[in-house]
């Protein structure tokens, strides 16, 4: 009971914190009137998702910036250029069309926090660089490749080596040795379900993704369709990890409980992993349901308690005899 108010007053927190006033009374909306200027910088940031005064950081070990102007860089003039090297601040000063360029008809000029400004071709800035926010640069850190590949190898060692230990020494481990809690399970499945979406988001609505890489935020009420589901799902993560915990604290030893939270966190890494892959290729819808069927058959087959011996208390999954004692339960 403790544990339900717990969960109800941090979702009653979260839907408070999103709330906004909305305005009341009839208002005359009159349309205003842009420079050309105006509407092309308008244009940019709906197409691009960015426009002047944005704030970027080098992810790269360095970028090369231009001092003179695109034309003459694309009529091949003698040009100057420096460096900007990892984990510098940015600043958008100033967007060029040079529809001439064979390369690249968009120019974007910087500026340095050593108070130097240079341009450089969209396509080159984009791939090395990260937006200025703490939310952007994790799922930059997240969608790099190699990133991606390294934390597979390691995952795939990590979670059979504590298979093969949990099993060796009969620990407790969800799904196979499971405690009895169903959040351990949901857990894992509300994290196989927000890397589906999360492959979903890229795959049916990359704009939108783009939109919200760009201008990242927590709460699930100022974004709109499957962004909202997907960041109510990423809060769900937050609230049942919390009674994850309170259940495992309750139910194992300290030493059992470390052993079942590095498993759980294995079987949680191997889940984003896969639905995150093989939902780019469509498998991963039908392997969810899959996956979501047989987790929950699971566990209400063997691991939901549902009865207590009515002489030494121990739980049952069924009426009859009682392993730990032997007295018969009718």
């Amino acid at each position: 009971m403790r544990r339900l108010r717990f969960l109800l007053l941090l979702l009653m927190t979260l839907l408070i914190t999103a709330c906004y006033n909305q305005p009341t009374g009839k208002s005359v909306v009159r349309p205003r009137k842009y420079t050309t200027q105006q509407q092309d910088s308008i244009n940019f940031s709906v197409n691009h998702h960015y426009t002047n005064k944005y704030n970027f950081v080098v992810k790269a070990d360095s970028i090369v910036l231009y001092i003179q102007q695109p034309e003459e860089i694309v009529n091949k003039l003698p040009v100057d250029s420096f460096g900007v090297k990892k984990h510098k601040l940015l600043v958008v000063s100033d967007v060029m069309m040079v529809p001439q360029d064979s390369v690249d008809s968009v120019w974007i000029q910087l500026g340095t926090e050593d108070a130097q400004i240079g341009w450089i071709h969209e396509s080159k800035l984009l791939p090395n660089v990260v937006p200025d926010d703490p939310i952007s640069q994790f799922i930059s850190t997240f969608s790099d490749t190699h990133i991606l590949v390294t934390m597979v190898v390691v995952v795939i060692i990590f979670f059979l080596y504590f298979i093969r230990k949990i099993f060796h020494e009969k620990g407790p481990i969800v799904f196979f040795n499971d405690i009895d809690s169903f959040y351990p399970t949901l857990l894992c499945l509300t994290v196989a379900a927000s890397a589906s979406l999360y492959a979903s988001i890229q795959m049916f609505s990359p704009d939108s993704w783009q939109e919200f890489y760009f201008h990242p935020t927590l709460n699930p009420f100022s974004v709109r369709g499957i962004l909202r589901v997907f960041l109510l799902s990423v809060w769900a993560m937050l609230i049942i990890a919390i009674a994850v915990l309170d259940d495992i604290y309750h139910a194992l030893s300290f030493a059992d409980a470390i052993l079942y939270l590095c498993g759980l966190v294995g079987v949680c890494a191997v889940s984003y992993i896969l639905f995150s892959i093989s939902t780019l290729y469509y498998i991963g819808y039908p392997l969810l349901a899959l996956y979501i069927f047989w987790s929950v058959r699971l566990y209400y087959r063997r691991h939901r308690f549902v009865y207590y011996c009515g002489n030494c208390g121990a739980k049952l999954h069924r009426k009859g005899r009682c392993p730990h004692c032997g007295a018969f339960n009718d």
